[in-house]
């Protein structure tokens, strides 16, 4: 334990001023001090929420108030997040770049959510077929797409286990990969075996629901 206070205190002699200043302001609690970083976290919060849903939400029928309001909501949970986790802040990185990783990743969850609820919700299979991995997913005319799409978010709902859908539907959604393995707390290349497990299953329930062909 010593040594962990140790090595927390070095780290946090070698942070950049602007991140110590947040990080001192934030680990109080309470306080004007704190109330103030927190004002300040949530409306640069507010504005990287409100870019990532207005450059993502168009995919997935969301406009209009209701995607101000899902900015809004993930800058909040977002902050939530930092404020519990603060301590845990090793200065790998500037400290808004650390903030960053928070409200794109409560964008992306909430987008997910969102998409699996709207029946008739978009499944972006151009996008899809471009995720890292060897599976392939076999060509489909236009007419046909929409039928796959139905029956892909029935095989990430069914086929998947927790965290394979966690994963491939924030790939699916954009969430940056160095990004989703700092707060998976893994690495690229366990995120892109996950990938890879994860489109062979959904491949095989489309092949065996004849939505896919086997051959190829």
């Amino acid at each position: 334990m010593h040594a962990a206070n140790a090595e927390t205190t070095r780290r946090r002699r070698q942070l950049d001023p602007e991140s110590a200043a947040w990080v001192d302001a934030l680990e109080d609690g309470r306080g004007p001090r704190y109330e103030q970083a927190c004002t300040r976290l949530h409306e640069l919060l507010v504005r990287i929420a409100k870019d990532q849903v207005l450059r993502r939400g168009s995919r997935y029928l969301i406009a209009g108030p209701e995607l101000d309001d899902l900015a809004h909501q993930a800058a909040a949970d977002a902050l939530m997040r930092i404020t519990r986790k603060v301590r845990e802040f090793r200065g790998d990185a500037r400290f808004t770049t650390w903030a960053y990783r928070f409200v794109v990743l409560e964008v992306s969850s909430k987008l997910s959510r969102h998409f699996w609820r709207v029946a008739h919700a978009r499944f972006d299979l151009e996008e899809w077929a471009q995720v890292p991995d060897h599976a392939g997913v076999d060509p489909v005319s236009q007419s046909q797409a929409r039928e796959l799409a139905d029956a892909v978010r029935d095989a990430v709902r069914t086929a998947l286990s927790a965290h394979q859908r966690e994963v491939f539907t924030a790939v699916v959604n954009g969430v940056p990969l160095d990004t989703l393995a700092g707060e998976l707390e893994t690495n690229r290349n366990a995120l892109y075996k996950t990938m890879f497990d994860a489109r062979k299953k959904l491949r095989a329930q489309l092949i065996a629901n004849g939505h896919l062909s086997a051959a190829g």
